[in-house]
C-alpha cells in the first residue's frame, strides 16, 4: 500500500482525507523558514517563456529546489524551471516566483495543479501573477506577443474547487491590474485564453470550436490556477505569450520545441515588461 504522508510526515494531497489547505499553510511555513521572509506580498507563475522574469525583479533572497517544499513536484516538462524563488522587490515588499509549474496532463491531480497558488496565499501574498507560452488565433498576434488575459474558458471539464464551493468569476482577471499593465504599455493587447487538458496539442477543429466559443488564445494552464486563486482571495493578473500561431491557423506543424524557441527569443523584452508591471503594482 502506498503512504499517504511524505517524507516529513506532512499528509500527501493524493489523500482524499487530506485538506489541501493545510498542505499550502505547511507549505508557507517551510518557505518561512527556508527564506527567513515572514511575508511574501505578490507571487508570479512564471511559464514556457517567462523565466527569466525573476532575475529582473530585484534582489533574490533565497531559491528552495520546490519538491523539498510540503505538496510540491519536481517538473515534468523540459523547459520548466524546478525552483521556488524569495525576491526582495525595490520598494521592499517580497516576491515569491513559483518556477514549478504541475500541468493538469500530468496525471498528478488538480490539487497539484492549484498548490502553488494556494500556497502564496497562505504565505501571505495578495495578487498573483499567471503567466503562459500559449497558441494564438489572431494572424496580427505573431510569436513573440504579449498578450492580457481578460477572461478564459476552462475546457478541462474539471474543477479545483471541491463539494459545494461557489465562487464568483464575473471579474476574475482584474481591471485594475490590467489598467496598470496598460500603463507599462499601452499596446499590449487583451484576448480569451481557453485551457484543454493537453497533452496533446488541439486539432484545427478544435481550435476553430474554441474560437466560435470567444477564445483568442489556447494552452493547457492558468485556468484552473486562476480560480484556485480567486477561491483563496488573490487578485489575479494573467499574461500569455503568443508562442505559435494555433492548429489550421498556420500551415506549419506545432512542436514544443517551437514554443522554447519562441520563448527564447521573446524572453528579454517579455521579461523586462512583467518587471515593470510587477513594480508598479
Amino acid at each position: 500500500m502506498t503512504s499517504q504522508t511524505g517524507d516529513a510526515g506532512v499528509p500527501t494531497l493524493d489523500d482524499p482525507a487530506t485538506d489541501p489547505f493545510d498542505v499550502a499553510r505547511q507549505a508557507a511555513a517551510a518557505l518561512r523558514e527556508r527564506t527567513g521572509v515572514e511575508r511574501h506580498d505578490v507571487a508570479l507563475v512564471l511559464g514556457s517563456g517567462w523565466g527569466a522574469a525573476a532575475d529582473l525583479l530585484g534582489e533574490e533572497v533565497a531559491s528552495v529546489p520546490s519538491h523539498e517544499l510540503p505538496g510540491f513536484s519536481a517538473p515534468a516538462v523540459a523547459g520548466h524551471v524546478a525552483t521556488t524563488r524569495s525576491i526582495r522587490l525595490p520598494d521592499g515588499r517580497h516576491a515569491l516566483v513559483l518556477g514549478s509549474r504541475t500541468h493538469l496532463y500530468e496525471g498528478r491531480g488538480v490539487r497539484r495543479v492549484v498548490h502553488g497558488v494556494r500556497t502564496a496565499a497562505a504565505a501571505g501574498a495578495t495578487t498573483v501573477v499567471l503567466t503562459n507560452g500559449c497558441g494564438g488565433l489572431d494572424r496580427s498576434w505573431r510569436p513573440g506577443t504579449p498578450v492580457l488575459i481578460r477572461d478564459h474558458l476552462n475546457l478541462t471539464a474539471t474543477s479545483p474547487l471541491e463539494g459545494a464551493t461557489f465562487v464568483d468569476l464575473t471579474d476574475l482577471y482584474s481591471q485594475r491590474l490590467r489598467d496598470v499593465a496598460h500603463a507599462v504599455d499601452p499596446s499590449l493587447p487583451e484576448g480569451v485564453y481557453a485551457q484543454f487538458r493537453g497533452p496533446h496539442y488541439e486539432t484545427p477543429a478544435e481550435v476553430t470550436m474554441a474560437g466560435r466559443l470567444g477564445a483568442d488564445l489556447v494552452g493547457m494552464s492558468t485556468t484552473l490556477e486562476a480560480i484556485a486563486a480567486r477561491h483563496a482571495g488573490l487578485e489575479v493578473l494573467g499574461i500569455s505569450l503568443v508562442t505559435n500561431l494555433a492548429a489550421g491557423i498556420s500551415d506549419e506543424a506545432l512542436s514544443h520545441e517551437e514554443v522554447l524557441e519562441a520563448g527564447r527569443e521573446a524572453g528579454p523584452r517579455i521579461s523586462r515588461l512583467l518587471a515593470d508591471i510587477v513594480g508598479r503594482i
